[in-house]
């Protein structure tokens, strides 16, 4: 995922319409994500995200290069740090727990719960100078507790038999959305703090630091799964790898950017209802199913929960 709302660099004009179709593209491009630990069921989660975050990390540093001389002359080891912190919650917590989740639990049900990622943003950050009384979230409140009750029903069922492997992934998805909740409000802060620092120049460090952090799961990868992997098997992985490092971190991550300055603040945030819904159709596409009545309540639960939320700032 890219730069939260209010984070990113508001130099270009507004243009709602073209703001967004990039919030579409981006939504579309971070979707392919949550499909892509089905298409390497065969591999760990632990796995997936050290193989895309070497990627991310290698095309982070070729991209650097020509920035290198002007980001040395300010970044500190505070800095670095605080690039450490968010890397881990943003990437590497993130998305090993996301993979998890949609390896045990399922695509459908680790994309709903990520979708309250604009909500869950909104609730922890409520009680900063400014932000919307809690009492106004009340209706969005509602709904999202409706859609988590029914999530969770789906999770621990399964439409079935109750499946503590369900329950494991249902928990991870939940684990990676306060991960990430945690990010965007401390890189929020720190992009605050450094108004000098492109969101762009900001995602490339942090995908620098990504890819160094993901060389230390390499030996645990490998440690915890005794699978022999065949040739093909590992090209496959490596593609897998490959393309959601560049489909998802950096064009996913450039669409959003660019769509942060053209769309009203209050607007920015309720696009990552996009990556929700295409999460959702890539998952039922690849499931070859549509959604049973439950996931049904929940994606609507999940969008007017969110709508709610946007009517709660204009408000």
């Amino acid at each position: 995922m890219g730069v939260y709302p209010g984070t990113a660099d508001v130099d270009g004009k507004a243009n709602l319409p073209l703001g967004i179709l990039y919030g579409v593209a981006a939504g579309a491009l971070w979707g392919t994500v949550f499909v892509a630990p089905a298409l390497g069921s065969d591999f760990t989660g632990l796995q997936l995200a050290a193989g895309r975050y070497l990627v991310y990390g290698l095309i982070s540093a070729v991209l650097l290069i020509p920035r290198w001389p002007q980001l040395r002359t300010w970044l500190d080891r505070t800095h670095v740090r605080a690039l450490v912190g968010l890397s881990l919650l943003a990437n590497i917590v993130y998305y090993v727990a996301l993979a998890t989740a949609v390896q045990w639990g399922g695509v459908a049900m680790a994309s709903l719960v990520i979708g309250f990622l604009p909500v869950a943003v909104t609730i922890v950050g409520s009680r900063a100078v400014g932000a919307v009384p809690l009492r106004r979230l009340m209706p969005s409140l509602l709904f999202s507790a409706i859609a988590i009750g029914c999530i969770g029903w789906q999770a621990l069922t399964g439409g079935g038999a109750f499946e503590w492997r369900r329950v494991v992934g249902f928990l991870c998805a939940v684990t990676a959305l306060v991960s990430w909740t945690i990010y965007a409000l401390r890189n929020a802060r720190w992009l605050h703090r450094l108004p000098h620092v492109s969101a762009h120049d900001w995602n490339l460090l942090t995908g620098l630091v990504t890819g160094a952090l993901s060389l230390l799961l390499v030996p645990a990868a490998l440690y915890f799964d005794s699978t022999q992997h065949s040739v093909g098997a590992w090209t496959r992985f490596a593609a897998i790898s490959a393309g959601m490092a560049v489909f998802a971190s950096i064009l996913g991550n450039s669409f959003w950017n660019r769509m942060s300055r053209m769309l009203p603040l209050t607007l920015v945030g309720q696009m990552i209802l996009f990556e929700t819904l295409f999460a959702l159709l890539y998952g039922f596409a690849w499931e070859s199913r549509l959604p049973v009545l439950t996931e049904w309540v929940a994606m609507a639960c999940v969008a007017t929960s969110v709508v709610l939320c946007l009517h709660a700032h204009r408000r």
